[in-house]
C-alpha cells in the first residue's frame, strides 16, 4: 500500500494513547491524501495498539503499525528508517500534529525535491496559537546545511525536516546501547549535512506541544541514563562541528558522559584527543551540575 503514496509520516509513540488521537484527527483532515502514517509502538503497555486498530478499521487514511520492545526514540526511528518505502518520510511525534494543508505544502515542492543534491525540506514547527518557534528562515536562503542555518544564519528554534527515503537510506542507523533510551536524533541530520544541502521554506509543518513527559522536558535525566548514546553524538559533533567553541563544548560534554558511563575508553574514541584531555576539568564540572540539577 505504502509504495503508492509519496510520503510516510511516522510517530515513534510509548504509551501516548491518551494524546495519539489529536494527531490521527489532523491527519484525517489533510487536504491531501497521499501519505501513509507509520506509527512505531515502542513497547506501550496502554491501549495504543487497540485504539490504532480501530482507526485501522475506520479505512479514514492508510496506517502502518508496527509494535517493537521498548528501544527509545532513536530506535523507533532506525524501525521506521528500516520499513519506509515512500519517497518522502517526516517525524511527526505522538504528542504533535500537522496543519491541515502539510501534506499539500511538502508536496508543493515536489519538483524542487527531484534536485540530486537536496536531502529534503527544512520547514518549521509552530505552536498552538500559532507563534513559530524560534525565528523563520531567511527569504533570500533557498538552500542550506542544516547546521549553517543555525550557525552561519542566526536561526533558531525547533525545524522541520522532511528527508528523502533513498538519502536516509544511505547513512548508519543509531547506535543501540544496552540500557539506554536515547541518542540525539540531530547526529543523523550532521551526517547527512556533510553530503547533502536542504531545501528551505517557512511553511508551517508541525504545530507541537512539550508535554511534561516528553523527551524535551526530561533531557537532563535522559543526557544521565544514556551515557553512551549522548558520548556518540558528541564525537560526531567534534568531527563535524563547524565552529571551535563547538568542537569545545562536545568535548566537555564527552567527559561528562564518560563520567556517567563509567568507562575512560569513551574519550579515546575522541576525534581531538588533546582537545577532550584539556576539557576533563569542565567535563568534571559538568558532570557533578547535571547530578546536582537531576537529584530531587
Amino acid at each position: 500500500m505504502s509504495e503508492h503514496k509519496s510520503i510516510t509520516v511516522f510517530t515513534p509513540t510509548f504509551n501516548r494513547a491518551y494524546c495519539l488521537g489529536q494527531l490521527y484527527e489532523s491527519l484525517v483532515r489533510q487536504t491531501n491524501s497521499d501519505f501513509i502514517w507509520m506509527i512505531i509502538d515502542d513497547g506501550s503497555s496502554d491501549n495504543t495498539n487497540e485504539l490504532v486498530q480501530s482507526w485501522i478499521d475506520e479505512q479514514k487514511i492508510a496506517i502502518h503499525y508496527i509494535y517493537q520492545n521498548n528501544q527509545g526514540m532513536h530506535g523507533a526511528h532506525n524501525t521506521a528508517y528500516q520499513n519506509i518505502t515512500t519517497w518522502l518520510n517526516v517525524c511527526i511525534d505522538s504528542d504533535d500534529f500537522m496543519p491541515n494543508d502539510a501534506i499539500e505544502c511538502i508536496l508543493s515542492h515536489k519538483e524542487e525535491l527531484k534536485n540530486d543534491q537536496l536531502a529534503g525540506l527544512i520547514a518549521l514547527d509552530a505552536n498552538k496559537e500559532g507563534t513559530i518557534l524560534g525565528t523563520t528562515i531567511p527569504l533570500e536562503i533557498k538552500t542550506a546545511r542544516l547546521n549553517d542555518l543555525y550557525y552561519k544564519h542566526q536561526v533558531s528554534g525547533d525545524k522541520k525536516v522532511v528527508i528523502k527515503t533513498e538519502v536516509v537510506k544511505k547513512f548508519p542507523l543509531y547506535p543501540i546501547y544496552k540500557g539506554e533510551k536515547l541518542v540525539p536524533l540531530g547526529t543523523l541530520y550532521l551526517l547527512i549535512d556533510q553530503q547533502y544541502q536542504w531545501l528551505c521554506t517557512n511553511d508551517v509543518l508541525c504545530i507541537v506541544e512539550y508535554l511534561p513527559d516528553g523527551s524535551s522536558n526530561t533531557i537532563l535525566k535522559q543526557y544521565k541514563v544514556s551515557p553512551r548514546g549522548f558520548g556518540y553524538s558528541r564525537i560526531v559533533k567534534m568531527k563535524y562541528a563547524p565552529t571551535f567553541s563547538e568542537k569545545i563544548k562536545s568535548a566537555i560534554h564527552l567527559v561528562s558522559s564518560a563520567i556517567f558511563a563509567k568507562d575512560a575508553k569513551l574519550l579515546l574514541q575522541s576525534p581531538n584527543i588533546i582537545l577532550t584531555l584539556l576539557a576533563i576539568p569542565f567535563g568534571v564540572a559538568l558532570n557533578f551540575y547535571i547530578r546536582y540539577k537531576t537529584s530531587s
